[in-house]
């Protein structure tokens, strides 16, 4: 297994509900509705991979600051991840940066935990990525926490419920952000739509940082309420047709990285020539996975955290 953290530790999916449940026992016996909504396994779809387009909703750095780490190069995908340093001390930043071109746009996927589509189904990404055999991984949306927004994955609509921007991928190899409150799951299938993540905001459009982005709220709802400040970040970015950026920053760690604002986090795709970029879940969850090692060091602990879903590159 490669990896960049020699003493990866993994966090156990019964530890991280234990430390739910507690959560939510302290906030008294009106928080069953929680419980139910952000801690329990609510199975919709399993076998998810099974699906096809026919069904629809139910190394160190240099003295310049970057390093290329690593690369792979097939018939069908070349990819290229640097690790970058900037500043130093409390002002640190590290982060990594995946080139990543293909031949055929619908190699970049979508898997779920444990291959069910749900609310609450949780797995680290490098178990979702070894499962489907993915030689690139980050951590997708985290569409399990919520039960809104537009979900069409690997070219089958999962759900079908507009709430905030979104990112779509095309077939044709191209990326757009769009208002999901503005269509529907049909519509983006139809236009051949074979991905889209629910999460945001937009960071970059026509190659320009949005303006505002400092500015919201991803969510409201309960333990997700803002995603500004310095933070770790998982962002994906688009520079030209099957050209793509994975980008990971960790943060939350002193000395190794502060994390980046979104603004900061904008900058980072559109100096490397995004035309089009979007941010996902991020926090503890945010992970990078290299043939089957994990490539950054979250919260600088050197070990991941369960999400719902990743986006990858098969091999």
């Amino acid at each position: 297994m490669n990896s960049f953290n020699s003493e990866t530790r993994k966090i156990s999916r019964r530890g991280l509900l234990a430390g739910g449940l507690g959560l939510l026992a302290a906030a008294g016996a009106g928080g069953g509705w929680a419980l139910d909504r952000y801690v329990l396994d609510h199975v919709e779809v399993s076998g998810a991979s099974a699906l096809t387009a026919t069904n629809v909703v139910a190394a160190e750095a240099d003295a310049s600051g970057t390093a290329t780490a690593t690369g792979y190069t097939s018939d069908t995908a070349t990819i290229a991840i640097e690790k970058v340093v900037t500043g130093s001390g409390s002002d640190q930043v590290t982060y990594f940066v995946a080139d990543v071109r293909v031949g055929d746009a619908t190699i970049v996927r979508s898997a779920f935990a444990n291959d069910q589509f749900g609310e609450n189904i949780i797995a680290d990404p490098s178990q979702i990525a070894a499962s489907v055999n993915a030689v690139l991984a980050i951590n997708g949306d985290y569409y399990g926490f919520r039960d809104t927004g537009i979900v069409i994955r690997n070219g089958v609509a999962f759900r079908d419920s507009g709430a905030r921007q979104g990112l779509a991928f095309y077939a044709d190899g191209s990326a757009s952000l769009y208002d999901e409150t503005s269509t529907t799951a049909e519509k983006l299938l139809a236009a051949g739509v074979w991905n889209t993540l629910s999460f945001g905001p937009g960071l970059v459009e026509n190659g320009t940082v949005i303006s505002g982005i400092d500015q919201v709220e991803v969510d409201t709802n309960f333990g997700n309420h803002s995603v500004q400040g310095n933070q770790p970040r998982t962002g994906v970015g688009l520079i030209d047709a099957n050209h793509l950026l994975f980008i990971v920053v960790d943060g939350r760690s002193q000395g190794y990285s502060r994390g980046v604002t979104m603004p900061e986090f904008a900058q980072i795709f559109a100096d490397r020539g995004a035309d089009v970029a979007y941010n996902l879940d991020g926090g503890g969850s945010s992970a990078m996975i290299f043939q089957g090692g994990l490539v950054n060091n979250p919260l600088g602990k050197g070990q991941e955290r369960g999400t719902s879903d990743i986006l990858y590159v098969a091999g």
